[in-house]
């Protein structure tokens, strides 16, 4: 038999999200729930719609041969036959009626994975629960593009430990290093499929992501007005944007400020910079006469230990920065109970063997690395999860202040085009 422990996590994760979904989409009207069409969001309407058509076309459809809850699901909900921009004008179900097909999904998902045992099943149901935790992640910055109110923050609040500033860098040896997920790990992605040696020269990383006061430098420098600090294809993307600091920020008559959904706040100068793009992290780099670290050593540097005399990478390998155990209250800034990004030197209890903070939670960072698939890649049975993106977007790691613990690890991969800076994406930098 199954174990009821098992049934009863994943339905718990289930009821978990949903709940945080409905959290999100709290208080918006009819018009906010579909928004302006815009190439880097979904109409919300459409998108929680989406998130329970992917649980029951893998779980009740593809692996258990259930016909369709509704005969037109197909042409409303997928995201791979239906184009982005046509999401628009698709003959949507009025909020109610998603919520009773959501609803209707739910129930019958939750009867199935209390019926025996299914380790498929059970896979393809934590597949679902994942993919709805990142389309919250997405709702959140949806939120946030469009200037939405302050979503309902999560009841419980944990306490996120200060720490004195950090500075300087953390010396890391070389060696060779199992990039990626092994078979032991649980569950995993087909872009962390599997383990395999590279080799890595010593290097100096950042102890902690650049904060706000540190970018602001760059911004006050005239860095964005510099064409020196940029790429090629960045100064393009500077230039069709007509940025001259992050997009979230303005100076006016009382300082700084940051804009959070739809409130201007005062920038708060410790806490760590996010919503920047590739080209604007790159740029920063070049200014500072520093550089984005590779996948490969943002990797070593959140999991890897050295040996007793400190000289070389052991082959020892945590999970999480800290260790082998869940996040706890204070390790990391996840879940989305401080609705932004905290102080970079905070979570002292959360450090990596070498001394670097915060390498899971706060933000997203940016990796100088173009995604790609590792050595003897297969994709997954969603082979669109990955394998579109490879070649043209850039590699981030360790989650950020909206990312759920649940799912989060040092060998985690998301990736977004470089020009994006409407995601939870800050970076930190390595000495050349």
């Amino acid at each position: 038999m199954k174990s009821p422990a098992i049934t009863h996590n994943l339905i718990q994760q289930m009821e978990d999200a949903q709940t945080r979904t409905l959290a999100l989409i709290e208080g918006l009207n009819d018009q906010q729930m579909m928004g302006p069409l815009l190439p880097t969001v979904n109409p919300l309407l459409w998108e929680i719609g989406h998130v329970a058509y992917f649980y029951e076309y893998w779980v009740l459809r593809q692996h258990l041969g259930r016909a369709a809850i509704r005969a037109d699901v197909d042409n409303l909900y997928d995201s791979i036959t239906i184009a982005h921009d046509d999401r628009w004008d698709l003959p949507l179900p009025e909020l109610a009626q998603t919520l009773e097909y959501i609803n209707c999904v739910f129930g019958q998902v939750k009867k199935m994975l209390s019926s025996g045992k299914d380790e498929q099943r059970d896979y393809l149901a934590q597949y679902a629960v994942y993919h709805h935790d990142m389309h919250n992640e997405a709702f959140t910055y949806t939120r946030q593009t469009l200037k939405y109110p302050t979503p309902e923050r999560p009841a419980s609040i944990q306490h996120m430990q200060q720490a004195e500033d950090l500075s300087g860098d953390a010396e890391i040896p070389g060696g060779t290093f199992m990039l990626g997920a092994h078979q032991h790990d649980g569950f995993v992605f087909d872009n962390e499929k599997w383990a395999h040696p590279v080799e890595i020269d010593a290097f100096r990383m950042a102890r902690v992501a650049v904060s706000n006061q540190d970018f602001l430098g760059f911004v006050e420098a005239g860095g964005y007005r510099n064409r020196d600090y940029w790429s090629d294809e960045g100064w393009l993307w500077r230039e069709h944007s007509n940025l001259n600091h992050p997009v979230y920020w303005r100076n006016g008559p009382i300082g700084w400020q940051v804009r959070q959904f739809d409130q201007w706040i005062p920038l708060p100068l410790k806490a760590a910079l996010i919503h920047v793009s590739w080209y604007e992290a790159l740029a920063y780099c070049n200014w500072a006469e520093r550089r984005l670290p590779s996948e490969a050593e943002w990797e070593v540097a959140a999991s890897a230990q050295p040996t007793t005399d400190g000289l070389k990478l052991s082959q020892t390998k945590r999970y999480f920065p800290w260790g082998d155990s869940p996040p706890e209250p204070g390790q990391a800034n996840l879940d989305g109970y401080t609705m932004g990004t905290i102080d970079v030197s905070a979570c002292a209890s959360g450090d990596s063997a070498f001394g670097c903070r915060q390498m899971i939670g706060n933000v997203w960072e940016w990796t100088h690395d173009t995604f790609g698939p590792y050595p003897g890649f297969k994709p997954d049975m969603y082979q669109d999860y990955s394998q579109p993106l490879f070649g043209n977007t850039k590699v981030l790691r360790g989650g950020a202040w909206t990312t759920r613990s649940r799912m989060i690890r040092n060998t985690w991969r998301t990736y977004y085009g470089p020009d994006r800076n409407d995601v939870f994406a800050g970076f930190r930098t390595c000495a050349l």
